[in-house]
């Protein structure tokens, strides 16, 4: 289980934190002892603990990550973590009150795709370019990508799939490249979280084994700190299954189920 002395002196970003998963996995590595950056669009309508520190970014424009990336080299000197949990494709559900998520790919709205490419995929291979560079010279770090089982399974539709695939090959070929240089890359596939678009939905979800935002950033924090985590590298993990592996359980105290792609 992560304490409060776990990640301290270690420098984190987590991208895409303003809500959701993002801002769950900002406020637990605060609270296991990291100093945390935290960029996207409204960052700065959040209110975090006081080892976050938010910087307004929106990852599909590259001159506001480069400066991200140089206000963090500028104050810190180094980057230990990179989460890469920014991500496109979710707005405009609905469009003239038809619910368009579940469409099959001949009618789904171009956007969609075009979104998770660029403001998810390639935000991802933005951020990770830029943070490889300090953990290269470092020869130390881990970019953590969110994914998920879509990537594996036909899930809701085909951009979605398409590019949570992209997503894990990248963190396999990235693993490749930096193996030689102690730079870790994993992806990391949630489960149910509680965030704030899911629990609007609460009355109509079985939530009995739905995990927190900050469950997931404890599960982040756990591989921060796990002296083998080279070996995992390029791998897909589960979050809950660093409920056996490390001991992680939620901010309840419970202890998620892994899930395996016969449940999702």
């Amino acid at each position: 289980m992560t304490d409060a002395a776990t990640l301290r002196g270690r420098v984190a970003l987590v991208t895409g934190g303003s809500r959701g998963v993002g801002r769950g996995i900002a406020e637990a590595l605060g609270g296991a002892g990291a100093t945390v950056y935290v960029t996207g669009r409204t960052v700065a309508e959040t209110e975090f603990g006081a080892s976050c520190i938010p910087i307004p970014c929106d990852h599909t424009d590259d001159d506001q990550v480069e400066r991200a990336f140089d206000r963090i080299h500028s104050d810190r000197g180094r980057i230990d973590l990179l989460v890469n949990n920014v991500w496109g494709g979710y707005e405009r559900m609905v469009e003239d009150g038809e619910f368009t998520w579940s469409r099959p790919f001949w009618q789904q709205p171009l956007f969609r795709w075009d979104s998770m490419f660029s403001a998810g995929v390639r935000a991802h291979f933005v951020a990770s370019r830029l943070a490889a560079r300090r953990m290269v010279e470092q020869r130390s770090g881990l970019i953590v990508n969110i994914s998920f089982w879509s990537a594996q399974k036909h899930i809701a539709n085909v951009p979605y799939g398409v590019s949570k695939a992209a997503t894990d090959k990248m963190t396999q070929d990235m693993a490749h490249e930096l193996s030689a240089h102690g730079v870790a890359v994993v992806s990391l596939y949630p489960g149910l979280v509680r965030t704030e678009k899911v629990m609007e939905a609460a009355a109509y979800l079985d939530l009995s084994n739905s995990e927190s935002p900050q469950f997931i950033g404890r599960a982040v924090a756990a591989l921060t700190t796990d002296p083998n985590i080279l070996a995992l590298s390029g791998s897909v993990i589960v979050a809950a299954d660093c409920v056996e592996r490390y001991g992680v359980v939620d901010v309840d105290g419970r202890r998620p189920k892994a899930l395996t792609i016969e449940d999702v």
